[in-house]
């Protein structure tokens, strides 16, 4: 028995490592929705199977030694598998490391159980080589163990999750004053939502979703932990990978008032078609009362083209498609100190009110727009609107604007989407001196992920003196888009990690110069 259990100490010590890996990894991919792990599983195969643990194929070879010779041969193993892994992982650059919430605590206990099952088989036959290679094989694919204990937990976390969300829905009952918008669209939903906030509390007290919280679970937590009785507003940011999860949403906190800030192609992997993402974006609006209001932007053909099925209010916002506006931008200055614009009211014998705000770019222009529009329906004046603008704050990693050592860092790190990507671009463009784009390349496009990363790249050609790429596969479509347009091999660096890419960047950088951090993607995205 003591040779038994001492022939897996390193075996444990690497349980413990690889298994902290895989449910950082299940939970980044939102513990498999939408099959999503499965298939970052698929998707990085080689890097996922193709390890150093195959060599416990060969453990049926050991069958031949006494107990004591399988103890050392089975510690040296994963002496080394450990080892290896570990000096792998100390050098990967962690984004986002494993959060050890309630959940992962739940799945951490029944992964542990799995293995002791397993262990427990290995009591009855204790000296079988067979019982090692079953139990390495279990450890080789413990990525899939830890879907295993996902599936069985299921009951468990939908029990749980029905208690808190039953728990949010009697505090939201309870708040019967408290008014809920609904802030929802392909990008630009963060940003969007964090305006309005700045904005709406210059008269009222409005409370919003904190950092991505946009999910059931999320919407669950805000609620339970943060709202009170004196806010006003309830801001909930509402996200969606998949078809009716904005209806999920809508049924769970019933807003009053709903933003729909502009429909791409995020998530097509996953919705399946364009005409899903527009129909579960307007979701929102169509979920909004009769005495409710609905923001829609007017420069967004797929929104103006919609057959909206509810007669609910619609006030349109807009910069280019004025005729549709309600309420318009034009007069626009941007520069790296900010943005200035003429805001016309048509509604109020088109008044003009000239705004300004430290955000940079167009895209925050429209958001500033809907927080303008829903503000002014909610009652804010002239002085007040202009106030909330001028206060607004830079958002996080949302073309913020950072000193850099000697440089200048454009942080749009949690932009990964076409137009977006874009509109970032034409933010450098405007930038004095020389101009270099730091990306990994836009995701979650679906079959158009190669034509739009490749166009992405042509736009990043005739902006960018320098490009550090970060992937050399997921990037791919990127470096052939520069090619297109001749940009100089010698100006494409390629990096496997972002940390590596900053190294090389305090090297090799230019006083004054302008950085653009672009769709800083996941740990999951990681190629080694």
């Amino acid at each position: 028995m003591k040779f038994y259990i001492g022939s897996f100490i390193f075996y444990s010590f690497y349980f413990i490592l690889k298994t902290n890996k895989s449910l950082q990894m299940l939970q980044q991919n939102r513990y498999n929705r939408g099959n999503k792990y499965l298939k970052w599983l698929k998707s990085y195969f080689k890097k996922n199977f193709i390890t150093i643990e195959l060599f416990f194929l060969l453990l049926p070879v050991f069958a031949f030694l006494n107990v004591f010779g399988r103890l050392i041969l089975i510690n040296i193993f994963y002496c080394i598998c450990f080892i290896h892994i570990y000096l792998k992982q100390k050098k990967e650059t962690t984004k986002i490391p494993l959060k050890f919430t309630g959940r992962i605590k739940r799945l951490y206990t029944t992964t542990i159980l799995l293995y002791l099952l397993a262990c427990g088989i290995g009591f009855l036959f204790k000296d079988s080589i067979w019982v090692y290679f079953f139990l390495a094989m279990l450890l080789y694919f413990n990525n899939l163990v830890v879907v295993l204990a996902n599936i069985l937990n299921a009951p468990i976390e939908h029990s749980i999750n029905n208690h808190f969300k039953n728990k949010a829905i009697q505090k939201l009952k309870n708040f019967s004053h408290l008014q809920v918008i609904g802030i929802t669209g392909s990008y630009g939903k963060t940003s969007s939502k964090n305006i309005l906030h700045d904005v709406l509390n210059v008269k009222y007290n409005a409370f919003a979703t904190p950092k991505n919280y946009n999910t059931p679970t999320g919407l669950m937590i805000t609620i339970n932990e943060y709202l009170d009785k004196f806010n006003d507003y309830f801001i909930a940011e509402m996200g969606a990978c998949k078809n009716n999860e904005i209806q999920e949403l809508c049924d769970f906190v019933h807003p009053k008032y709903g933003i729909l800030t502009k429909i791409g192609v995020a998530h097509l992997e996953t919705f399946g078609s364009q005409e899903n993402i527009i129909k579960t974006k307007f979701e929102l609006i169509e979920s909004l009362p009769k005495d409710g209001i609905g923001i829609l932007n007017a420069d967004d053909p797929l929104q103006v083209n919609y057959n909206l099925k509810n007669k609910v209010r619609i006030i349109w916002i807009g910069i280019e498609n004025i005729a549709q506006s309600t309420i318009y931008a034009d007069n626009i200055h941007l520069s790296k100190e900010g943005t200035t614009f003429d805001c016309h009211f048509k509604a109020e014998n088109d008044k003009v009110l000239t705004f300004t705000t430290k955000l940079l770019g167009k895209a925050n222009i429209y958001n500033i727009l809907a927080a303008i529009a829903l503000g002014r329906a909610l009652g804010l004046n002239d002085e007040e609107l202009l106030l909330g603008v001028k206060k607004v704050k830079p958002v996080e990693h949302r073309l913020q604007l950072k000193k850099y050592h000697d440089m200048y860092l454009i942080d749009d790190a949690y932009n990964a989407n076409p137009e977006g990507c874009k509109m970032a671009l034409d933010v450098l463009n405007l930038m004095k001196g020389k101009k270099i784009v730091i990306t990994s390349g836009m995701i979650e496009l679906g079959e158009k992920s190669d034509e739009l990363n490749h166009a992405l790249g042509e736009k990043i050609a005739e902006v960018a003196d320098k490009v550090l790429l970060i992937g050399e596969q997921q990037t791919k479509s990127i470096q052939n888009g520069l090619k297109q347009k001749n940009f100089k091999e010698k100006n494409i660096v390629i990096f496997n990690h972002i940390k590596d890419a900053f190294v090389y960047l305090e090297k090799n950088h230019e006083k004054d110069a302008y950085i653009l951090l672009q769709s800083d993607l996941p740990d999951t995205f990681n190629e080694r």
